[in-house]
């Protein structure tokens, strides 16, 4: 129990004692005491307790000591406090959301430690903490980390028993250099390289939510980030529209991926999709035939409401590679219409007519069935780039990603002046987003509506 009610005495010297210099103090109702062997000693103890009670710290009746010491004596270590915040996470988190904080904690947690002697090899550490340390399963409907579950490697429990023996404690976040050791652990990847810039954005509110989650269970009296000189790296979110293709381009590299045999026939509609409805791939790969209205003239319509990321069956619920969840950044139940327009609709059409859809209503599998993947549809694009572009421009970045065809179609939407609230509902872009990324383009945009609003008063000025 803690109190307020706190006295703590003078010294006292008891002599023929080995150490003769005690101090005591009381908590609540119970007595403390504690000997030494040199008055400077004693006295250094005394001004301790003292300064805690000019700080209005509470003291615990059983121990005698002061709550930041109490605290400090039974903390849990950091890699124990890292494995109970990825627990905490997991019920409701995406499966990508899960294995971004795997990662996270998988670069800081070998930092986070008292010495080196001993470590293992980073690479198996580092698998033991990725796919192990913060992996977890439901069983019998209770979360269990994956250790608990299965067997591990030889390699991987000795790798996961030297942490647990090694790491600090988490209180121990609270001082600067322990700290900066975590802030700079992600800066680097596994070969002692720097991180990419986007890289390191993405970790730091990870880490920042765990110490969040350590003042939470009061291992840490406030989040202790703003005592380090240090800060994210500034990252240039703007796409480079120098490599974004145009509406010609745009097409003639969809109709290359029909022109791949079979799989790209089977998939010429995907694209179409992520550049008429600039619709994200795992999005497309999502779309069912329910969700499509496709009129025989004219625009239609696709109305959103999930999406299929491929992240691997251990960050998953189902031990499926794919999680199957709502658009993104948006409600479970959310959905979003895009108007599109009569180019893709025929292609849908055609699509449907040509090739059917899964028994779930899905409209694109891969050639051989199942889930379409990334790396089906990124050597299908390679293709397509070889074909049509020159070859300096396939050297360039132009269109280097199937993402770039997305890109295209937001930019088409705001060069053909489009809103850009419109356009960034019809994207699944917030408003703020939109303007991040595509900053230039809104510009090149505004200009051309300044130079009509300049024309239009010039009109009124000759009248």
């Amino acid at each position: 129990m803690l109190t307020y009610d706190v006295q703590v005495w003078s010294i006292r010297k008891r002599v023929n004692r080995a150490k003769p210099y005690q101090l005591r103090w009381r908590v609540g109702h119970r007595p403390h005491s504690k000997s030494y062997t040199l008055k400077a000693q004693a006295d250094g103890r005394r001004a301790e307790l003292l300064t805690a009670l000019r700080q209005r710290e509470q003291f615990d009746v059983e121990t005698g000591l002061p709550a930041s010491e109490l605290i400090e004596q039974f903390s849990p270590t950091w890699f124990e406090h890292a494995c109970s915040y990825a627990a905490m996470k997991w019920p409701d988190a995406s499966a990508k959301h899960r294995a971004s904080i795997a990662d996270t904690l998988s670069t800081i947690t070998p930092k986070l430690v008292v010495d080196e002697r001993g470590a293992p090899d980073r690479r198996v550490l580092r698998r033991a903490l990725y796919t192990w340390a913060f992996n977890f399963r439901v069983v019998d409907g209770e979360l269990k980390s994956r250790r608990e579950v299965e067997e591990p490697p030889a390699e991987v429990a000795a790798a996961l028993a030297w942490v647990a023996r090694k790491s600090v404690k988490a209180t121990d976040l609270a001082t600067p250099s322990v700290l900066r050791n975590a802030l700079d652990a992600l800066t680097l990847r596994l070969d002692g390289q720097r991180a990419a810039e986007n890289t390191i954005r993405r970790k730091r509110p990870v880490f920042s939510n765990c110490l969040r989650y350590a003042v939470e269970r009061g291992l840490l009296a406030s989040v202790p980030l703003d005592k380090v000189d240090w800060k994210a790296p500034e990252a240039d979110d703007e796409i480079d529209f120098r490599y974004v293709p145009g509406p010609g381009l745009a097409k003639s590299l969809i109709a290359a991926v029909g022109e791949q045999g079979e799989r790209g026939r089977r998939l010429r509609a995907f694209f179409g999709c992520l550049y008429y409805a600039a619709m994200r791939p795992a999005e497309a790969t999502d779309l069912r035939v329910g969700a499509c209205t496709l009129p025989e003239e004219g625009w239609g319509e696709l109305l959103l409401s999930g999406s299929t990321p491929r992240v691997g069956s251990v960050w998953t619920d189902s031990g499926e590679s794919f999680d199957t969840r709502g658009l993104k950044r948006r409600a479970r139940k959310a959905t979003r219409a895009v108007p599109i327009p009569p180019v893709l609709v025929r292609m849908l059409r055609h699509h449907i007519d040509t090739y059917g859809t899964t028994k779930d209503g899905r409209l694109f599998r891969a050639h051989r069935g199942g889930h379409v993947l990334s790396k089906e549809y990124g050597e299908l694009w390679r293709a397509a780039r070889f074909a049509v572009l020159s070859p300096d421009e396939f050297e360039t970045p132009m269109a280097e990603k199937p993402y770039s065809a997305r890109a295209a179609g937001v930019s088409l939407w705001i060069e053909a002046g489009v809103a850009p609230a419109e356009v960034a509902r019809r994207a699944g872009h917030s408003v703020a987003v939109l303007f991040r990324f595509y900053a230039k383009v809104i510009q090149r945009n505004q200009q051309r509506s300044n130079e009509q609003i300049e024309t239009a008063l010039g009109a009124a000025n000759e009248d």
